[in-house]
Order: C-alpha cells, then structure tokens, then sequence
C-alpha cells in the first residue's frame, strides 16, 4: 500500500508529512501513519507469550471463553457454600460443646447433693452425740453398772463423726476439682 510518507528505509514523522501533504488533514495523516504501524506490526514474528495473549483476545471476542465476571460469580458462590458449611459445622460442634457442659453441670450439682447429704449425716450424727452426752451427764450413767455400754456407744459414734468429716473433705475437694476444669473449660 503506497501512502504519503512512505519510504522504505526512513519513516517520516506527521510534521514532515504535514508539511509534504499541506492539503491533508493532520487526522487524514495520522491514519496514514498508523496504517503503516500496523503493516510494520504485521510483518514482526510473535513470541509465543504474545500469541497467547492473541488467542485469549479472539476468544473473549468471540464470547465463547467464559466473561471475569462470570467466572468471578461462580467462585464467589463456591465461597459462600464453603462459608454456609462451616457456620453449619460450627453450630454442631457448638451443640456439642453444649451438651458437653450441661453433662459436667449435672455431675457437679449430683456431688454438691452429695456433700450436702453427707454435711446433714454428720450434723445429725455430732447432735446425738451431744444429746447423749448430756443425757448421760444429767443421769449421771458412770456409776450405773452399763456404763461401759454408754462409753462404747460414744466411742462408736465419735469414729464415725471423724469418718464422715473425711469423707466430707473429700467430696468437697472433688468438687472444687470439678469446678475449677469447668472454670478452665471456659464456663
């Protein structure tokens, strides 16, 4: 295609061409001069990279390679799928969890019933003892011939005050144990 301007060797500049073509428009001769860029172009090898970048444009003209926002939508809806699934498992494991403190609540209320029963058996056990020391005061029972009986008995009853203030201890440190690993659980 032989344009204004056009030289094999020297390609001039538009105000060179302006000042050969004076009767041409300075838009007329800036088509000239990009038709000549483009026929330049033309005859330049493409790297493969270029080629890519080719192909990829005819085909986004073409429409038949999928649009960004398209593409973009799916992957935003494959996200709040993933997103719903985990607020899903969450809640279950948040049941779970639940269900898991409920379970050590009842424990520790089923051992402070527990202590509380033994705190009651020892109340009434110390009480008798009382009474039946005082009984025994009042009656004056050493000089009866059964005293020795009376003397056991308070013996008796006084090992198992001990017994049960034991006991009481114990339960009482299994259940600060108890409330104390809850506390730690974050209840």
């Amino acid at each position: 295609m032989t344009k204004p301007g056009d030289s094999p060797t020297i390609k001039k500049t538009l105000h060179e061409l302006a000042k050969e073509f004076p009767d041409k428009t300075y838009r007329e001769l800036e088509k000239y001069r990009d038709a000549d860029r483009q026929e330049e172009a033309q005859q330049v090898p493409l790297t493969d990279k270029q080629k890519g970048v080719c192909i990829t444009a005819a085909l986004k003209k073409d429409r038949s390679y999928p649009d960004l926002t398209e593409v973009m939508a799916v992957e935003n809806n494959k996200l709040k799928k993933r997103a719903q699934e985990a607020e899903g498992e969450l809640s279950i494991l948040k049941g779970i969890e639940t269900n898991r403190v409920k379970e050590a609540q009842a424990r520790c209320d089923q051992l402070q019933n527990e202590i509380d029963r033994v705190k009651r058996e020892n109340n009434d056990l110390h009480n008798k003892i009382a009474d039946l020391i005082e009984v025994a005061q009042s009656k004056d029972y050493f000089r009866d011939p059964d005293y020795k009986y009376l003397i056991e008995e308070n013996q008796r009853l006084e090992q198992e005050r001990n017994e049960l203030l034991i006991d009481n201890k114990r339960l009482a440190s299994e259940v600060e144990d108890w409330i104390d690993k809850m506390r730690k659980s974050g209840l």
